[in-house]
């Protein structure tokens, strides 16, 4: 019982500090430190550590030879690989399946679109997060686990990109209505269509990223 409390409280710790990179609440320039977060977060350093480990391999941190963590600063060039791959493997996957998916599949992407659509207009942070989930339950129906890991792993490391993205006037609603007309084609198992406007969704996004990082 005791290995299953430590797992199960490295992965809540695993969750939290994920949540505090992607919103920006941790500094990129400075190491993480563990004795300091880990009386934040009122844990022991054992599931701080696995944690830590874990969003390494996320590529969310890095670390550095007696310096300890940091986290893996923003880059026009990590976009450029984040959405590369999103492009190559998302809108195929969520086309497929859009065809395949049951009538609980169905109404499990339309519940989490709500959840998007209840966050639109609040917390950049839970729009990130909503929006994975909502990309995600596009994809799973499919039954490729594979691809699914792949492609939630890249909607992970996409977040600080995403809430970045969102932030300029007008963003926002762009991306919901995009969003809508998606769960529209995808509940239409309109596979071509779909797989062309997620691809233009994305692609649209990446061209935006781009921009801010040449205008920074």
């Amino acid at each position: 019982m005791s290995s299953i409390v430590v797992r199960t409280l490295s992965e809540r710790v695993f969750e939290i500090v994920r949540e505090q990179i992607v919103t920006g609440r941790l500094a990129t320039n400075l190491p993480i430190r563990q004795d300091a977060l880990a009386a934040q977060l009122g844990v022991s350093k054992i599931p701080l550590r696995e944690a830590l480990g874990r969003l390494e391999q996320e590529g969310l941190l890095v670390s550095q030879a007696n310096r300890g963590y940091f986290i893996q600063p923003m880059s026009a060039e990590q976009a450029d690989e984040i959405y590369a791959m999103r492009l190559a493997i998302e809108p195929a996957a969520a086309a497929h399946a859009a065809l395949v998916a049951d009538a609980p599949a169905q109404a499990e992407a339309e519940a989490a679109f709500d959840r998007l659509d209840r966050a639109f207009g609040s917390d950049l942070g839970e729009m990130a997060v909503r929006n994975r989930d909502f990309h995600i339950a596009m994809v799973r129906p499919a039954n490729r686990p594979l691809t699914t890991q792949m492609i939630e792993r890249l909607s992970i490391l996409a977040e600080r990109y995403v809430i970045a993205h969102l932030q300029p006037a007008g963003r926002e609603s762009r991306a919901h209505q995009e969003h809508r007309a998606l769960l529209d084609l995808w509940l239409a198992r309109d596979a071509a269509g779909l797989e062309a406007m997620l691809a233009q969704h994305i692609a649209a996004t990446l061209t935006d990223l781009r921009e801010q990082f040449a205008a920074a």
